[in-house]
């Protein structure tokens, strides 16, 4: 089960539930504001950047009522990260696990799964310009698929907690909403190299206009990594490439009436261990419109197409999935108290797989339809409160029609504080890898879906405050309390023991604090600090069977902190530092581990940067994923070039 166990997410040192089992017994669009806006804004001015992700029309970061950070285009430059989630470490309300070369894990508030159980970082939901990768396989994001020229990332959103009233299915513990900029912001040609002993990679980007209104870009990108490290010292086999390109088309016929269209293919190969490479390729297409009116008013359209093909070179597996959706909403003002958003979406997907030897789906494709409808109100209860109340109800294939409510408080008693709480509801839902997987070994059955999962639950509290206690300084704080039910766990069967299959007998709560401060020191060197908690607290469910434990979830760290450091010292000459610690992982135990990430920077002149960075300075080697799934992540430093013109 090489590939589709996982479908192809996590190929290198994995067991299979059978392996196991027998060792124990006999298994939006873009913002107004552009770069150049950004990076001239204070601490105190960046207070009011808008966002889009929390209530999916543009507010005030000071405003919204949700533990969100963002990460803007100058801090993505000048961290050196060279691909999507190298940049998402920047944000202090994650935890990025790098496995191996190319295979990544990403989770907020925990939740971080287990290979060896089959049991995948499923609980974030994932957008690039609005458009999801969030796979409806196996739940779940495929890291090595995806990617963008960082250069033209407008900021990334990433928000804490559940949004699913908004979002929709799978946007449990948080979400990322990954924002390019504008093609009328990235005019002229932009060359981007980078080189070092164990990755490379370049860049070529060129920006003009077909008319007064009407601006393009087209891009190309690719990027090769060495093998790492097994944690017994041997290669990992993991080398990979990966070569992509697009192009997007801006048109503005006014302020208020706008169209995008925007595209991109890629395709690349990586090795697995002890078996034969794996192959991925992909393309997608996707429009928006944008209509606004003088009173406040806005519409919004969008579709897009996606094709993600994952498969091994020897044909042991494959997958070809294609997506096709539709959504649209619509905003405005009632008076001057109330805002109400509106909209709904409808989504085909459309898969075949071909299963590895012993695994199999039935059926082996289908077409799955998923409809939703949603509004969410805010009501401006004084000037200093506001009542956000929303509700979707989504219909998916497996569970019928779910809703998904949430309310939230917000309430300002000064210009520079707020203090907010909410109350959520969020669902992780059914897959055909939770119906329809079957798994043999030896010719029997060993492992099957079951048509009675259902989907996973979470119920949210959250209470958070963002104030500035000083000028150039900013603070957020957010405790939270979750409650899960009907997580996935494998059972078996009454009588016979086999086969086994997939059940829902996990429940629990977590609980935890997320805090992150950014001080203006001086004009000329800014810091910014995190310091995370989380506890959890889960168990089995009456009459369960408590195979493999509650090790399936995953091994989350009970705490990570940052300090970073950005300074301009003159002359074009740049310096920026992150050091980052993570707790212990208690099950599979990792122990804690402390890295530095660094990156001189020198702007010769208005078009040419040349550059040198770092990361994991401290160690020649470290493993930050536990067990046999975590290679050994080896110190890197690198030299980059940009141009422009």
């Amino acid at each position: 089960m090489k590939l589709l166990s996982r479908i192809g997410r996590e190929p290198t040192h994995r067991a299979s539930v059978a392996v196991l089992l027998a060792s124990v017994a006999p298994l939006c669009a873009a913002n107004a504001q552009t770069f150049d806006d950004l990076r001239k804004m204070s601490l105190d001015q960046l207070g009011d950047v808008d966002v889009s992700s929390v209530s999916k029309t543009p507010q005030p970061i000071g405003e919204a009522p949700a533990a969100v950070y963002v990460i803007g285009h100058d801090a993505i430059q000048r961290s050196g990260a060279t691909t999507l989630p190298e940049a998402l470490r920047l944000a202090p309300n994650l935890v990025v696990s790098r496995q191996n070369a190319s295979q990544y894990v990403i989770s907020a508030r925990g939740m971080s799964g287990s290979p060896e159980a089959q049991n995948f970082a499923n609980k974030l939901l994932v957008l690039i310009d609005g458009r999801s990768v969030y796979t409806p396989l196996y739940s779940g994001v495929y890291w090595d698929m995806q990617d963008v020229l960082l250069a033209d990332v407008n900021r990334i959103e990433v928000i804490s907690g559940p949004g699913a009233t908004l979002w929709g299915a799978n946007a449990v513990n948080g979400v990322i909403n990954i924002i390019t900029r504008s093609s009328a912001d990235s005019q002229g040609v932009f060359v981007e190299a980078t080189g070092g002993a164990l990755e490379r990679a370049g860049s070529l980007r060129y920006g003009g206009k077909l008319g007064e209104s009407l601006t393009y870009r087209v891009y190309a990108r690719g990027i090769q990594q060495d093998p790492t490290r097994t944690i017994a010292d041997a290669s990992g086999e993991d080398e990979r490439w990966r070569v992509q390109g697009g192009f997007r088309l801006d048109w503005a016929r006014s302020e208020r009436d706008q169209f995008t269209l925007q595209g991109d293919r890629y395709v690349g190969r990586h090795g697995q261990f002890g078996t034969t490479d794996e192959r991925i390729a992909g393309r997608n297409l996707l429009a928006r419109w944008n209509r606004g009116t003088t009173a406040g008013a806005n519409l919004q359209l969008q579709a897009y197409y996606d094709h993600t093909v994952r498969e091994t070179f020897d044909g042991g597996g494959r997958f070809a999935l294609d997506t096709y959706d539709l959504d649209a909403q619509h905003s405005a003002p009632l008076g001057s108290w109330n805002a109400v958003v509106v909209g709904g979406g409808l989504r085909a997907n459309r898969y075949r797989i071909h299963g590895a030897a012993g695994l199999e789906f039935d059926p082996a494709s289908r077409t799955l339809w998923h409809a939703n409808a949603f509004v969410q109100d805010t009501v401006t209860v004084t000037p200093k409160l506001a009542l956000t109340l929303g509700l979707k109800l989504e219909k998916n294939p497996f569970a019928g029609v779910t809703p998904l409510p949430s309310a939230r408080l917000a309430w300002m008693p000064g210009r520079d504080i707020l203090i907010w709480g909410a109350a959520s509801r969020a669902i992780r839902s059914t897959t055909p890898f939770d119906r329809d997987v079957r798994e043999y070994s030896g010719g029997t059955l060993f492992l099957t879906g079951s048509q009675d999962f259902v989907s996973e639950k979470l119920t949210a509290f959250e209470l958070g405050t963002r104030f500035q206690p000083a000028k150039g300084l900013s603070v957020s704080i957010t405790g939270f309390r979750h409650i899960y039910d009907d997580l996935r766990s494998i059972e078996p069967t009454s009588g016979a023991f086999l086969p086994l299959y997939w059940g829902n007998a996990i429940r629990g709560t977590s609980w935890g604090i997320d805090s992150w401060a950014d001080w203006q020191a001086t004009g000329w060197w800014k810091l910014s600090a995190s310091l995370s908690f989380l506890h959890r607290d889960f168990r089995f469910g009456p009459g369960a069977s408590a195979l493999l434990g509650l090790t399936q979830l995953g091994s989350d760290p009970k705490h990570h902190a940052t300090i970073r450091s950005s300074m301009d010292l003159g002359s074009g000459v740049t310096i920026d530092a992150g050091l980052r610690h993570v707790g212990p992982f208690p099950n599979p135990r990792l122990p804690p581990y402390l890295e530095l990430d660094g990156r001189l920077g020198w702007q010769i002149s208005n078009r040419l940067m040349l550059s040198v960075s770092g990361a994991n300075l401290l160690h020649r080697y470290h493993q930050e994923y536990p067990g046999s799934a975590g290679n050994l992540i080896p110190r890197q430093i690198w030299a980059g070039l940009q141009w422009r013109w």
